[in-house]
Order: C-alpha cells, then structure tokens, then sequence
C-alpha cells in the first residue's frame, strides 16, 4: 500500500534553522504524533508536505505523488488546520460550510450535519460568538465533511482550556473511529499525542531524533531506581539514556527494557529497588537531551 507520507533525506535551510535528512513514513491509515518543542521544525515540515515550499534536498511524497509539483493534485485530499488560521468572525458557520461545498465538490452535507450535533455547534451563529474551542471545532468540521484522504493538524490543541482540549481531542477521536484517515498531528503537548496516535515521532532542532509505534516507546522504556556505583559499563548498557547519581542510589532511564534488563544491572552489583514505566513526555525529555541536539 502506498504511503500517504514519505520523506526521504529530506533537508530544508533557512538563515538561523535547518531541517537535517529527515526520513519519516507514515503508512496509510495510521496517526502519527510529531512532537516537538516550538521552534523544532515542525510547521516548516507540514509546510513542504503541502508544497508550500520546496526542499533542499531529498524526497517528498504525499499521497504518492511528489511534492511540491503535484501541489495542486494532492490539496484536494488534504486537510490542513492549524491554530493560527482564521475564519471570517463576522460570517456564520453556515456561510463557511456553504463556501467550502462550492469549492470542494466531494462535501458530505450529511456527514457535516452530524458533525454540527456532535460539534455542539449552532451553523446560523457568527464566528465572532464563538469561543476559542468552538472556532477550533468548527475548523475541524469544515475539513472532516469533505473526507480528506491525509489530515494534516498543526498544534489544534494550542490555546485551548484542559476542558475545551479534552473535547476537541475526544470530537477528533470520535471521527477517527467513524472513517479510517491518515493524520500527522503535530503538537508539542504529549499528551494530546498519547491519547489519539499510532506511532510517534520526536523532531528536536531540526532533527527526527527518534520514530516508532507509540506502544514500543510506553513498552521500551523505563525509569529504574539502583543502589550501587555508576560506572562506565552501566553507561555502555543497551538502551541506557540517562543516569543520576543520588548515591547511595542511582535513577536509571533505558529505552530498551526486556527480560536482561535485570540480569545485565545485577552483573554489574547493582540492587534494583524498583521499576517505574515512563511517560511519553519523560521519554521525550529524556531522548532530546540525549540526542546531542539539546
């Protein structure tokens, strides 16, 4: 099956930042997750997948088509939202619902309905009355009804209340669970990437530091607490990412636990007094300050 994402050493410069040889798949059908800090690079990602502008170097594919030349072709499937974007506050939801079904001709009224009671949203009201979670919503909406193949959401969450996220991520989950869609979501809020992706990918200064399927990140990783000494060979251990030296006891973080885990601390005479698993934004934490790139 062809991917709806593909890049290949794909490198992007501008005076002061540059995206390094990214290469990243996104299979079709699946969620990804790109988490970041703000300034990592990842509007300017998002930014070559809609053609918006053009690599340095290597291979960008949306759809199976290469961008930025079949730019045209490709936007008819996507759908972009991002929290800077803005609808007309002095127009109602209706309008933008009907200015839209004239320009894309594959608008499922039906479906928008649906959206609008499940949305919580009044169509005849104007934008300018709506909150900041409504407005939100209503973006969603006015991409969802015309089933884009590839969603492409730019920190959606941004802004919102935890009450207002937790209805946008759930509105967002909800339709997931309605069609089978490809969707890059990006957001520096792990959690909001927790709760709704398949697989994860952690850009940090430019660089993909690390990318694989969201349960191999919560499965691999773990925060072990040891007494005993640090030294070079516990430092050598697969997977071993951090160590903190609380003497008498040791923290430490690997991203490849399994069943030698153990056996490989107790051989060096370390005693383990417990084993935690790592959240997704600890595990970022922990894997950007070790990339060199912190």
């Amino acid at each position: 099956m062809i991917p709806a994402i593909a890049l290949q050493g794909v490198r992007k410069h501008y005076d002061g930042f540059a995206l390094h040889d990214i290469d990243l798949v996104l299979p079709a059908g699946q969620v990804m997750g790109l988490v970041g800090v703000n300034g990592a690079g990842k509007s300017t990602l998002l930014r070559l997948l809609m053609g918006l502008v053009r690599a340095d170097g290597g291979t960008v594919e949306v759809l199976g088509q290469r961008m930025p030349q079949a730019q045209v072709a490709v936007k008819r499937e996507i759908g972009y939202a991002s929290d800077d974007m803005r609808l007309y506050r002095g127009q109602s939801l209706r309008w933008h619902m009907d200015f839209i079904r004239s320009v894309y001709p594959a608008w499922d009224e039906a479906y928008a309905q649906d959206l609008l009671k499940r949305f919580d949203l009044r169509p005849q009201q104007a934008l300018g009355g709506f909150s900041h979670g409504q407005r939100v919503k209503a973006l969603l909406l006015l991409i969802f009804a015309r089933h884009p193949r590839l969603l492409l959401l730019d920190e959606p969450t941004t802004g919102l209340d935890p009450v207002a996220r937790g209805e946008v991520l759930d509105a967002i989950a909800d339709v997931l669970r309605d069609e089978e869609r490809s969707i890059l979501f990006s957001s520096h809020n792990t959690a909001d990437i927790e709760q709704i992706a398949d697989s994860i990918a952690f850009l940090h200064g430019g660089h993909v530091v690390a990318a694989r399927d969201k349960e191999s990140f919560l499965d691999g990783w773990r925060r072990i607490l040891c007494r005993g000494a640090s030294t070079e060979a516990l430092r050598r251990l697969p997977g071993v990412a951090s160590i903190r030296d609380s003497a008498p006891l040791l923290e430490v973080k690997t991203g490849a636990f399994d069943d030698a885990t153990l056996p490989a601390l107790q051989a060096l005479g370390l005693a383990v007094e417990s084993i935690e698993p790592m959240s997704l934004e600890d595990i970022f934490i922990t894997t950007v300050r070790g990339s060199g790139n912190a």
